[in-house]
Formats: structure tokens, sequence, C-alpha cells
């Protein structure tokens, strides 16, 4: 028991001094792969993205690999968020539990960005050809309880970019522990106190793009003779990913048999901006035998240079089925700045 407590104070250090540590330059727009970023299940979407300390389902791959230990049930979820100009954001995720080994999950990160008509100089109205775009993440996951109090996880994934003829691929880590303190504990229940969550997001290899569109021939010359058509290539930079460290805390100051109401924050390093906080809440009511309602809501962005974040809102529902099935509904909600608003749309099942 002992030795699980120092692990886990050692992993509160270790965030804490990443976040802190990490302050300098906001580096804007300096990694590739953003759509990582981006967030994905409805429930933590709504709650401003605050949802590393209490991420207890499938989705818990995007947020927090420690949050699968807490499945108490194998399933599936895909959630679905489309955008403008014909951009598609999806995540899909299926996760066995076992009560003795933990949680194994696989999923997948995509963006479609629809097709594009090919124009050139001498072909400003088109060429007939059209082109195409896609980011894709492959992860697998895994989370396990070590103690009633302490989980850990983690994720791998082979991340890969295209746009027409052109592609770059990296290899990535999540890593991630959630502490369940007494502290504020109403009940004794594991998980009903103050909740502690981190995790580090994208921890790995970088982008370099290359493909048919970097090569080409050229007619270089010089003074000692001309060399026609020589081919070239060129040479692209490399991109990183974008790295997110993450740390929060979650409690509920309503507890019932029948209501609970979840407040929760968490606090963001990311290598590609300014550190900033997001704040989320969870209202739930049990209907028996029915299921649960949600209501949610929260703010994303709060201390962010020139934030696109802003109000998020949404809710679910979760519904008891025969054979010991239940099947979720999850709507959300959130700004992104002059390009209006981006839905979330998420459905699971577990059994």
């Amino acid at each position: 028991m002992k030795i699980y407590k120092n692990i886990s104070l050692i992993l509160i250090i270790c965030m804490t001094f990443g976040l802190v540590h990490a302050a300098g330059p906001h580096r804007v727009g300096t990694t590739a792969g953003n759509f990582l970023e981006l967030g994905y299940g409805g429930a933590g979407v709504a709650m401003g993205d605050a949802y590393v300390s209490i991420a207890n389902d499938i989705s818990s791959v995007y947020w927090n690999p420690a949050g699968l230990a807490y499945m108490d049930k194998s399933g599936l979820m895909t959630d679905m968020q489309p955008f403008v100009v014909d951009i598609y954001f999806s995540m899909g995720a299926f996760a066995y539990t076992n009560p003795m080994l933990g949680t194994v999950a696989l999923s997948f990160i995509n963006t479609s960005y629809g097709e594009e008509d090919v124009t050139t100089m001498e072909h400003q109205n088109g060429t007939g050809e059209t082109y195409d775009g896609q980011d894709l993440s492959l992860q697998l996951s895994y989370g396990r309880k070590l103690a009633q109090w302490f989980a850990f996880g983690f994720t791998g994934k082979y991340v890969t970019s295209r746009i027409s003829r052109t592609d770059a691929s990296a290899f990535a880590m999540d890593f991630g522990s959630i502490v369940n303190t007494n502290f504020l504990n109403k009940t004794g229940k594991p998980g009903d106190g103050l909740n502690i969550g981190m995790s580090i997001s994208n921890y790995g290899g970088r982008l370099q793009y290359s493909g048919k569109e970097t090569k080409e021939r050229l007619d270089p010359s010089d003074i000692e003779g001309n060399y026609p058509y020589v081919p070239v290539q060129y040479e692209t930079g490399e991109w990183e990913l974008p790295l997110i460290f993450r740390i929060g805390i979650s409690f509920s100051p309503i507890l019932t048999d029948h209501q609970r109401l979840i407040l929760t924050t968490d606090a963001l390093h990311p290598n590609n901006n300014s550190e900033y906080i997001n704040v989320g809440a969870e209202y739930s009511l049990k209907i028996a035998p029915v299921g649960k309602f949600y209501l949610r809501g929260g703010y994303k962005g709060i201390g962010m240079d020139d934030s696109p974040y802003g109000m998020t809102f949404g809710g679910g529902l979760k519904m008891n089925l025969l054979n010991n099935y239940r099947v979720s509904f999850d709507f959300a909600t959130r700004e992104i700045g002059d390009l209006g608003y981006l839905n979330s749309y998420t459905v699971g099942l577990n059994f």
C-alpha cells in the first residue's frame, strides 16, 4: 500500500513540475496533428473539457486512460462531430473489461476534410481532378486499478496525416492516473470524495511530410553546362505533436441516492499555447429502474491568450435494457470562435 501512495505522490509532483517548468514562449501554430486536442466524447466536451479526474467510460481513451479502470462493463462508443466546409471529426472505441486484469480498449480518432478541386495557374477554375485530406490516430489503451483509491493507464497510438499524395506518420503515448481521496467524502465509498486526475497526451515522435508533391524535376543551369530535368525532392521540416499536460480535481457537493452534482476543474499546459483552465459541472438524476438523466455545462479556455473557446452545454441519457445491457446518448455543443459552434453526438452501448 505504501509503494502505491509513493507512486501517486511522484506522479503528482512530476505533473505539477511539468506545468510550472514549461512556462515560456507560447509557440502558437508550431505543432501538427491538432485534431488530437479537439476533445471527444459528449460528456467531457459538455463539461468544458474538464474531465481528466472523473473519466470513467470508454471516452477515457482520449481524456485519461486510467479512467478505463472504472468501467464496470465492456462496451462500444462512437462520437460524431460534423463541422464547416465538409470537415468531419469522429471517434470510435471498443473496450473489454475484466475485473481481475483491468480494461483493454481499441479506438480510433479520425478527421476527414472532404474533397476540393485541383486548380493551377493555367486552370484556375479547376483541372477536373480533386484531392482530399485525412488525419487518423489508431490507439491501443489499458487501464487498471492498483488499489481501490488509485488507478493508472496508458495508450499507444499511431498517428497519420495526409493531404492529397503527401503524408506523415508518428508513434506517440498517453499516460494517466486517478487518485480517489477521502477528503470531502460523505459516504466512505471510493470516488465519492475529492478526486485527482493527471494525464500526459501525445508524447512521442514528430510528423515529417513527404510524398509525390514534394518531388519535382528541375532544369538547373550553371556556367559550365546545362543539366536538364534533374530529379529533386524538397526537404520538409519536422512538426511536433500537440503535447498536453493535464491535472484536475473534482468533488460532489450534492450526493444522495438519486441525485448528484459534480464540480470539476482542469489545469492544462499545451506545448503550442499558453496555460489555461477548464471548468465543468454535471447534474445527474437517477430514475429507477429506467436509468439516469444528465445535464452538463462548463467553460473552456480560461486564461488562454486570444482564446477561441467559451461556454459549453449538453446533456445525456443512460438507459438500462434487458439482459443487463445499457445504452447511452450524449449531446454537447461548444463555441469555436468565429466558426460558431461545434456539436458532438455520442452513442454508447455497455454489455
